[in-house]
């Protein structure tokens, strides 16, 4: 008798899971034994006599096991090795500095430039600038920036940054059992900032009293985090009139339930810490899906949470609120048509300005005699072609 394994095996584990598959071999193992045909792609059962020596069922057991093993490891394999979706652009940052009064003290500059990480790779980073410059990162999340002190002058000049970007989906998949997820094993250390509270974003009073009532009776993190997203997506709405949006506070978000994907971070981010849940603050510039390149009006933030075995979980609440189809998949994941610049909130530079801490660092930030100055801005991106299209 002659059967596909994998095949076998495949229906087993998509219908019953690991340990009915478990069982049935064990039930196979002591039936019948096995031996690999020539090519190698299927197996060969014989039907043993009624008597079979306690040496031959313990090969079975073993034989069995590895089996399994084999089996399990290898549906993970071909899991991970499914090429996640990825877009190649070319990305433009302009800073205009503006001409300044004879008599004016040097205007100091800082600009965030980007880095690669595991889900997107900066190449061919060029810098074209008119007077000297420093890179340095800040101390507290380790975002990269270009630093520089600009003489006083009457002409405008400009700060020119480009560079290449290969950006991946980030996709966690819930359904690989926890435990043949891979340890995050992160350090309890670097956790930990992600469980305080950024100044616009507390985590006593009103957001504390929220992040209990939306969790309450649920003890697996995960799931506190689904009904924390749940209830920030049928609450908010993503509108940008009238003033207060835009500033990632918290507390005004709750009040107001409206805003931008910065409100609507906040909001969760906050409810999340409270709930002992670590999370971060992350913002960049989103890419149009529908366009190959073009300008780009302004910035957009996400955010990440931590729960052990996944790591790092990525999620988008406002892009969901707009996207109503694409609910379940925000939580979990952030598509290719995003590009990330910076991490954190509550920013402090080095060399240290002289102003707050900055509330998140996406443009450029100026100060001209210890007082902030606005920076014009503008940004532009286009798509590349990679090597397999």
């Amino acid at each position: 008798m002659r059967f596909g394994l994998c095949a076998k095996f495949e229906k087993h584990l998509k219908m019953n899971g690991p340990k009915l598959v478990w069982s049935s071999v064990i039930h196979v193992a002591f039936s019948e034994t096995y031996a690999l045909d020539k090519a190698g792609l299927s197996i060969v059962g014989v039907r043993l006599p009624p008597m079979i020596s306690r040496r031959t069922i313990d090969l079975g057991f073993a034989f069995t096991f590895a089996l399994t093993l084999t089996l399990l490891g290898a549906a993970n394999s071909v899991r991970s090795q499914i090429k996640a979706p990825a877009r190649n652009f070319e990305f433009i940052y302009l800073a205009r500095i503006p001409a300044l009064p004879p008599d004016s003290k040097a205007l100091t500059v800082w600009i965030p430039l980007p880095q690669s990480d595991r889900y997107q790779t900066i190449s061919g980073l060029k810098i074209e600038c008119p007077f000297p410059y420093t890179t340095h990162r800040d101390p507290e999340y380790g975002n990269e920036y270009l630093y520089a002190q600009v003489p006083a002058g009457p002409a405008l000049k400009e700060v020119r940054v480009t560079f290449q970007v290969t950006r991946q989906e980030h996709r966690v998949d819930f359904d690989v059992h926890p435990s043949s997820a891979p340890l995050a094993g992160a350090d309890p250390s670097s956790l930990q900032r992600f469980l305080q509270p950024d100044r616009r974003v507390p985590l006593q009073g009103v957001i504390a009293d929220l992040a209990a009532q939306e969790t309450r009776g649920i003890q697996d993190p995960l799931e506190k985090a689904r009904a924390i997203y749940n209830y920030v997506i049928a609450t908010m709405r993503y509108d940008k009139s009238g003033t207060g949006w835009g500033n990632g506070d918290a507390i005004w978000a709750c009040t107001s339930k409206r805003g931008n994907c910065t409100d609507f971070h906040s909001l969760l981010i906050g409810m999340m810490r409270s709930a002992g849940i670590p999370a971060r603050f992350e913002i960049g510039f989103p890419l149009p899906a529908d366009k190959h390149e073009g300008a780009i009006p302004g910035y957009h933030c996400w955010a990440q949470f931590y729960v052990e075995p996944y790591g790092w979980i990525p999620v988008d609440a406002s892009e969901a609120w707009k996207h109503p189809e694409k609910k379940n998949y925000f939580f979990g994941a952030h598509d290719d048509s995003r590009l990330q610049f910076t991490v954190g909130r509550d920013i402090r530079l080095e060399p240290p300005q002289q102003g707050d801490p900055l509330n998140y660092f996406i443009y450029p930030y100026a100060e001209l005699d210890g007082k902030p100055l606005a920076i014009e801005s503008n940004f532009a991106f286009q798509d590349r072609m990679s090597s397999s299209d």
